[in-house]
């Protein structure tokens, strides 16, 4: 192809010989496009033509009026054939024998019977009919043609005409001759438009019962959304689910599956009803098939819920009301009640609503809590709430370590007595000292109870939020025990086992809350520990059975499926402290939010209670000493000195770090070292040579991680 070339100059430049030129470069237009093929074309008009909307349409319609009329003559068929024969009865008798139920199963044996009996009476008079018929029309004529002749004489004698005696007789001949040609004027068109208007009657019955597929209904009636939820739809769900065994029995049902069901309450803004299943179909296949289900009542899956009440083979669906769950629940009543108190022993936290619309209030009395769920999803504001309502009562102690560490508990100063926030291995270990100082503290409350058990002990709440930085904390101490972990040296990790297991008895608590559980960030001895076990979404049903437990999961608690950023402040709570229908063991719970505002406001209202506390913001670390080594030098030479001995020595070595230590402190540092106190001679005692060994392997350890 040629190029025309043009050389110009800029028009305000004049030219100059070295001036280079302006090149503009002319190219032909290219050529016209190819012609379509006729083939191609038709073929697009073809496939707009299938699949244009009014083509899909009346594709929908013809199908639906069709089916309508075929389902419609199904249906006739099957109430003639009930009506006919004892098939209805039948089914009955089989429903109430696979629901057990052998006195029903009876009562129905003996309408059948009674029904056949009937039946065949009938039949036996049918064999006498036409006699009989031919009887009474021979009768019925006569006396007709006597009452008509009779007529007609006294029409005669009253008109003196003796033709009148025919005159009643004729008359009726001829309405009866009018008659018979009225029926051959109207017969031929009877014929031609009788099959239209059966097939009129049929497309009725079907289209009354919607006697189509889905997909050829009307798109108002394939998108109902919200509509109310009766028994057959809750039935036809059900037979839909692709259970064939369910499926099954529902058809051989004699009322359509009705006896399955309870009665439909209404349950806040949805409704609840409990289905017993037939024989052969277990709870957990409907369980498993909650969003189909869900979509058979269009619904979302977050509007169906699927519990296991006691009652065997028996599941309880909650639907809610379209849309209902999306809308907001309301502020709490500390806020918008100034006057609300609380108690810790007899009163319970406002917590929220659950499903029903109910409050929802739980009992914190001498209850480990434990909050988890993915992050910013409302963990640390359930977690306050609880704690909001409880710093009501003045006899509360609070000692917390917040490790995110951005406000969320600064309502807590002047009301806790201690108050750690922070992110850091530095907070950690803080954390870990607080919780082991708890330790202390109950294991005071422990011997004071062992000589007064009459003595009673202010509540203590220890709140750990973001507790899986302490588990994840890779931190160590002096004597290379880590901070982290959940191995037996890991010394949160053993603090708060050491709570869960004595620290009810004397009213110190664990409060954790925590993110995304695993093996890893939340040990299993410790999530056992907890009384109240409550979750936000998880993302896999794994998670959701370490944050509540296998039982609460297999009778229907699903954390798991609620939705990530729109159920936020949703939990899902297993509990002994809060109230739950009969038979079940979680119980979902919508929480109130108070924000940081109204938490300043109610934090202010509990300083008011109290006569001023003063707030560490750190755990006060006196002189470093090494227990062990302090140990060793007080046994001296001896090979083994007696546990109380060891323990009268330390205090006089050290007051301030040893004046009020227990067996059980001693113990503390003695386990894992290879010279845990044994019995001799009826005593416990400490062994040196097994102290000394174990000092040595650990100064060796020490310095080898040094040198490495």
């Amino acid at each position: 192809m040629s190029e025309n070339v043009v050389h110009l100059h800029k028009p305000t430049d004049p030219p100059t010989d070295d001036a280079a030129p302006t090149v503009l470069t002319v190219v032909p237009d290219a050529p016209p496009a190819a012609p379509v093929p006729l083939w191609v074309r038709s073929g697009r008009a073809v496939k707009s033509a299938v699949t244009h909307e009014t083509t899909k349409s009346t594709v929908r319609a013809v199908a639906r009026h069709g089916l309508y009329t075929f389902n419609g003559g199904r249906i006739v068929a099957r109430r003639t054939w009930d009506g006919k024969t004892g098939a209805r009865y039948e089914r009955m008798i089989r429903t109430a024998e696979a629901a057990g139920n052998l006195e029903a199963a009876e009562e129905w044996e003996e309408r059948l019977q009674r029904f056949r009996a009937a039946r065949h009476h009938r039949r036996m008079d049918l064999l006498h009919s036409p006699v009989e018929a031919a009887k009474g029309i021979a009768v019925g004529t006569g006396v007709s043609i006597g009452v008509l002749v009779a007529l007609g004489v006294v029409m005669a004698i009253n008109n003196h005409d003796v033709t009148d005696v025919i005159t009643p007789l004729r008359a009726t001949i001829d309405f009866i001759a009018l008659l018979i040609r009225i029926v051959q004027v109207v017969w031929g068109p009877a014929l031609t438009i009788g099959p239209f208007l059966a097939l009129l009657a049929l497309w009725t019955v079907g289209s009354k019962q919607q006697a189509a597929p889905q997909w050829a209904l009307p798109a108002n009636v394939r998108n109902s959304e919200g509509e109310p939820i009766t028994p057959s739809i809750v039935v036809k769900a059900l037979r839909d689910l692709g259970v064939p065994a369910l499926r099954n029995a529902i058809k051989e049902m004699g009322d359509a599956g009705a006896s399955m069901l309870g009665p439909i309450r209404i349950a806040g803004c949805g409704v609840e009803v409990d289905v017993t299943l037939p024989s052969g179909v277990a709870t957990n296949e409907v369980q498993n098939r909650r969003r189909k289900l869900a979509e058979n009542l269009t619904r979302h899956e977050h509007e169906v819920f699927i519990t296991i009440p006691e009652a065997a083979r028996t599941v309880r669906l909650w639907i809610a009301d379209s849309g209902a769950l999306d809308e907001p629940i309301g502020p709490s009543p500390l806020v918008t009640d100034d006057t609300t108190t609380s108690n810790y022993k007899t009163g319970k936290a406002p917590w929220g609503q659950d499903l029903r619309g109910d409050a929802a209030t739980l009992s914190l009395y001498q209850r480990h809590v434990l909050v988890t769920g993915r992050s910013n999803q409302g963990k640390t504001a359930a977690l306050r709430a609880l704690a909001l309502w409880l710093a009501l009562d003045k006899s509360v102690q609070f000692w917390l370590a917040d490790l995110k560490g951005i406000g969320d508990w600064k309502w807590l100063d002047g009301i806790a007595g201690v108050l750690i926030e922070g992110p850091t291995d530095e907070h950690v270990i803080q954390a870990t000292e607080m919780v082991e100082d708890a330790v202390d503290e109950m294991n005071r409350r422990v011997e004071v109870r062992r000589t007064d058990p009459t003595a009673v002990f202010p509540p203590l709440i220890v709140i750990v939020d973001e507790a899986q930085v302490a588990f994840m904390c890779p931190a160590v101490d002096d004597q290379r025990r880590p901070y982290g972990g959940s191995k037996a040296t890991s010394r949160y990790f053993m603090a708060v086992r050491k709570i869960h297991n004595q620290g009810r008895a004397v009213d110190v608590l664990m409060w954790q809350g925590t993110q995304d559980p695993t093996d890893q960030n939340l040990p299993k001895l410790v999530r056992e520990g907890a009384h109240t076990r409550a979750s936000l979404v998880l993302g896999t049903e794994s998670q959701s059975r370490m944050a509540l437990g296998d039982k609460a999961v297999d009778d229907g608690a699903a954390p798991h499926l609620l939705r990530q950023g729109l159920d936020k402040g949703t939990l899902v709570v297993a509990s002994d402290g809060i109230d739950m229908p009969k038979g079940q063991s979680s119980i979902t719970v919508r929480t109130h939010y108070i924000d940081d505002d109204g938490a300043d406001a109610i934090g202010e209202r509990a300083k008011a209670l109290r006569d001023g506390v003063t707030t560490l913001h750190a755990i006060e670390r006196g002189e470093e000493r090494d227990p062990l080594a302090d140990i060793a030098t007080v046994i001296g030479d001896k090979p083994r000195l007696k546990t109380q001995d060891v323990l009268k020595r330390l205090a006089t070595l050290n007051e301030d770090a040893y004046g009020d230590w227990s067996f059980l402190d001693l113990k503390r540092v003695l386990d894992g070292t290879g010279a845990e106190p044994y019995k001799s001679d009826g005593r416990m005692v400490v062994p040196a040579d097994r102290l000394a060994r174990a000092l040595a392997n650990r100064d060796t350890d020490g310095s080898a991680s040094a040198d490495g």
